[in-house]
């Protein structure tokens, strides 16, 4: 397996597309456009917070009730989310806009939106927008690079990643991008989230793959602790790198699992090093837990740490903000024979052994701290369990960007 450039466009078979609909944002492009020249099997996860977007609430049925789809249009700017049956029309009406113009059935098209929840979507808009968007259609890779961009709001980069391996004498390519910086802290997926994939397989499998990677990828990672309404994981699998169709755990699939994981972890960790205000990703790894739950919950406890957050910002070694979010995580440990490191840029120092500071030097500390990637390890010592969750710094800029985010 290696990884090769591009997103959601580098597997064959794909086209993309970004136009700028002034859905709320001025100067940019705010709509994308996704779509597989031949019908693709379609998995999906989506937010399970009560309060669901409408087109959540539309992406959902098509994932549970048809076995393929054909295209995604996305929106950034407004959420379209409790927006009740004006919404759900609105969402429709887009989705109607898609199949016309491309002359694909209805049931076929999924939607995402993401932006201020509450507000209204614009239909005239999206729909003139969706005209604009079909005749751009490009299998290139600037693009499938337009289309990651159109559906930034806070972001401040783009998020792509595509990876290819050989199979039985074909080359199988998975590629994806995401959005995500600020009301991030997913029980499913993320805030949005598509990836495309060329290989042949069921959409019984495709959507284990989906549903089982997610909790160790997007299920991973936290910027404020705040789950969105709009959360949409969409993928698509066309069959167009010709080889046999996977419907069994063969070596095809195992190959599949590896290229997907790849491509889901490295979005994840870039939508955490991205979050709203960040200087840093901070990444938690918890080794030897009793269970693989015990490690999850611990690693989360730590990166949702507002205090440890902002210790992170500091570049302070404050470990015991580290093990006091151990502490308060519900998972039954001994603090007694915990050790604790931080490490960074192949720099590695011990600030706890056995539930005790170690004779650390505090500027060398600061110096590991200071990079742009820290992890911290903590050694449970109750078992053979790891996890690891991904997180950012909390500094000024996240309350400055939140406290406007409207207007």
């Amino acid at each position: 397996m290696q990884q090769i450039s591009g997103g959601v466009t580098a597997a064959k078979g794909f086209k993309a597309a970004a136009t700028a609909a002034h859905i709320k944002y001025e100067g940019r492009d705010d709509m994308a456009l996704v779509y597989s020249c031949v019908p693709a099997k379609v998995a999906g996860v989506f937010t399970k917070n009560i309060v669901k977007a409408a087109p959540v609430q539309w992406d959902k049925a098509i994932v549970k009730n048809q076995e393929f789809a054909q295209a995604v249009v996305l929106n950034s700017g407004i959420a379209n989310a409790c927006t009740s049956k004006k919404g759900l029309a609105a969402n429709e009406t887009m989705a109607q806009a898609v199949a016309d113009e491309l002359s694909i059935p209805l049931q076929s098209v999924l939607t995402a939106s993401t932006g201020v929840i509450g507000m209204s979507l614009p239909v005239d808009r999206a729909v003139k927008g969706i005209s604009a968007l079909v005749p751009q259609l490009s299998d290139t890779e600037e693009a499938g690079l337009k289309a990651a961009e159109a559906i930034m709001t806070t972001d401040t980069i783009s998020k792509q990643c595509a990876v290819q391996f050989e199979w039985e004498g074909h080359t199988i390519t998975v590629g994806g991008m995401s959005k995500g910086s600020g009301m991030i802290h997913p029980d499913m997926a993320t805030m949005l989230a598509v990836v495309t994939t060329d290989i042949a397989i069921s959409k019984e499998l495709l959507q284990e793959v989906v549903r089982t990677d997610v909790d160790y990828s997007f299920n991973m990672i936290s910027v404020d602790r705040d789950t969105s309404t709009n959360d949409s994981l969409m993928v698509f699998a066309n069959g167009e790198a010709g080889n046999a169709e996977i419907t069994t755990k063969n070596e095809g699939y195992e190959k599949f699992v590896e290229a997907y994981s790849t491509v889901t972890r490295t979005l994840a960790k870039i939508m955490a090093s991205d979050g709203e205000g960040a200087t840093k990703l901070f990444e938690t790894t918890i080794i030897h837990a009793k269970s693989h739950a015990d490690a999850v919950t611990l690693s989360k406890s730590v990166i949702t740490s507002n205090l440890v957050k902002t210790a992170i910002y500091g570049n302070d070694a404050n470990w015991g903000r580290i093990i006091c979010a151990l502490g308060y995580s519900g998972v039954e440990f001994d603090p007694e024979i915990v050790d604790l490191y931080i490490e960074s840029e192949g720099n590695k120092l011990k600030l706890v052994e056995n539930g005790m500071a170690t004779d650390y030097s505090e500027d060398e500390a600061t110096k590991i701290l200071s990079a742009s990637h820290v992890t911290a390890i903590a050694d449970i010592k109750a078992g053979i369990e790891t996890a690891t969750a991904w997180g950012c710094d909390l500094t000024y800029d996240y309350v400055k960007i939140n406290g406007d985010y409207r207007s």
